[in-house]
């Protein structure tokens, strides 16, 4: 499969320019950061159910359901996608026990 997170932040910042009549993305921005948050933790909370129901589809949709409406959000405060990646390449060059650790 080819399709990339990057791909799903193109697609958000496409239709984050469209009309809000064609456009849920758009919708959903113009609502603004509160909105964001809201849906953003409705999916999350449905995410972390399907985990406990242990039906591996809902969670795959679920999950797909967060990363979108997290894209939206960081979208509707500019904070681009590179800047969550770069934080996560910053804390993956050690691995979280060793980050743990090192902290006093």
């Amino acid at each position: 499969m080819s399709f990339t997170l990057d791909d799903l932040d193109a697609i958000v910042s496409g239709r984050a320019s469209a009309e809000a009549g064609e456009s849920y993305t758009r919708v959903l921005l113009d609502a603004g950061p509160a909105r964001c948050a809201k849906k953003l933790g409705e999916e999350a909370v449905e995410a972390a159910l399907a985990v406990v129901s242990g039906a591996k589809v809902e969670l795959a949709a679920e999950a797909a359901d967060v990363l979108y409406h997290l894209l939206v959000a960081l979208k509707v405060r500019g904070v681009p996608l590179s800047d969550v990646m770069a934080v996560l390449e910053k804390r993956t060059a050690q691995s979280g026990l060793a980050e743990k650790a090192s902290r006093t």
